[in-house]
């Protein structure tokens, strides 16, 4: 006698002894059913008690033992426990159709049943699986900045959507074929119906593919008021860490259909730009006399050049009889062009400056406001705290140095200034 015929022996036990006792055969029939459920979930729960007690904490104790720390993510994304639901699984698939072998029925529908939670368990199984991979990843340097988040999300779309398929075609006995055509026919509904979703998948992939944003990138997305680092892009949304501690969530697909800034660019440059000017007094600048430049060349950064650029420019004048009574006439200098040159000497002296990247001091065109003196260069710290400090001290010392050269700052005037001159003009009268 093999298994099978045991089996059905011990299932109709209850129902031949209740038969023996003088019971009906039907009644007989419905206890022997009741008490063979009753035994088969116990021995389920018995099986679930034994998986959860013995194999998942011998696996839980394997995984402390090894060195790597993938099996430690399994362990934390149950993919034992998952793994295990198929034995007392397989239990119920060999026993559930010798108790219900007179119900062709309920048969028919606890096969289709099963068929579905082995799918569903198989779906479980590999997104157990696909987490696993991911937070391990994560723990590796070179997928810190990679959206991870993303590709699981994207790879259990697709992983549902099959499982979806199969589920389809073990409940209604169609092909996934068919199914699949099926999706095809409402395909514009879907459409409708999973929008943001799509857009968001297309989204991730291009945002993945082309490198537009990493994990840690500092972006600027003024729309949604979004400065700060990027913590999280998933297939939906893109998080955003601000300065202030606060967090902005961007719909993925805004990056690639909306303009954002991202300052990776510089902060895998070897430098960081400082861009600033200050405003000059248009009827502060004037042509230098002799007794001017003796002055300046005390300033040791600019006295070599003054020197040098005076006998240049006396040389050009005694050349060609320059009548030099006149200041204006011939080539002259200025304290404004002596002030740039002191500046652009300074920055190249200045230890935080990086003299391989750009370094520049330049006009912009005069407004109602002065002359733009606008300092062009790069620091060679790029964390921000640093770079605010580097650029402060060279400011600190430029404003300070202004007056050095007989130039002024413009500033509009408060209301202490026109008080004091109308108190002024009051004593003049």
């Amino acid at each position: 006698m093999n298994i099978e015929e045991g089996l059905k022996d011990l299932i109709c036990f209850f129902e031949e002894l209740f038969v023996a006792q003088g019971m009906y055969e039907e009644l007989a029939t419905y206890l022997n059913l009741f008490i063979n459920l009753l035994i088969l979930t116990l021995v389920v729960i018995g099986l679930n008690y034994l998986i959860k007690n013995f194999i998942i904490e011998a696996f839980k104790i394997f995984t402390n033992k090894t060195k790597t720390t993938l099996d430690d993510f399994l362990m934390k994304s149950n993919f034992p426990r998952y793994v295990g639901r198929f034995i007392p699984l397989f239990v119920v698939y060999k026993t559930f159709p010798l108790i219900f072998s007179e119900f062709p029925d309920v048969l028919e529908i606890f096969y289709k049943l099963v068929d579905v939670y082995v799918i569903i368990l198989i779906v479980w199984i590999c997104r157990s699986i696909l987490r696993s991979t991911r937070n391990y990843l994560k723990t590796r340097e070179e997928f810190n900045d990679k959206p991870l988040e993303s590709f699981s999300q994207i790879i259990m779309i697709f992983l549902w959507i099959i499982g979806f398929m199969f589920i389809f075609s073990a409940l209604f006995n169609k092909s996934v074929i068919g199914f699949a055509i099926s999706l095809g026919a409402a395909s514009a509904v879907i459409l409708l119906i999973f929008k943001d979703t799509i857009l968001g998948l297309v989204a991730s992939i291009q945002v993945s593919v082309n490198d537009i944003v990493r994990i840690g990138d500092w972006i600027t997305f003024e729309k949604y008021g979004a400065d700060g680092t990027v913590t999280e892009i998933n297939l939906a949304t893109v998080r955003v860490q601000n300065w202030d501690n606060t967090y902005t969530t961007i719909p993925t697909y805004s990056l690639i259909s909306d303009s954002f800034q991202n300052w990776r660019g510089m902060q895998e440059s070897p430098g960081r730009r400082i861009k600033r000017s200050i405003l000059i007094k248009q009827n502060s600048v004037k042509f230098l006399n002799q007794e001017d430049i003796e002055k300046f060349k005390k300033i040791k950064l600019i006295e070599s050049y003054l020197e040098n650029r005076q006998a240049e420019i006396d040389k050009f004048n005694e050349s060609n009889g320059v009548d030099k009574n006149l200041l204006i006439n011939g080539r002259n200098q200025t304290n404004l062009g002596v002030f740039r040159k002191y500046i652009d000497s300074y920055l190249h002296e200045h230890s935080a400056v990086h003299k391989e990247m750009y370094l520049m001091v330049r006009h912009l065109a005069p407004t109602a406001n002065g002359i733009p003196l606008e300092i062009l260069c790069f620091s060679r710290d790029k964390r921000w705290e640093n770079f605010e400090y580097i650029a402060a001290d060279i400011f600190d010392h430029v404003i300070a140095a202004v007056p050095y050269f007989d130039l002024k700052l413009f500033e509009a005037p408060s209301g202490d200034d026109i008080r004091g001159f109308l108190e002024q003009r009051k004593d003049i009268h």
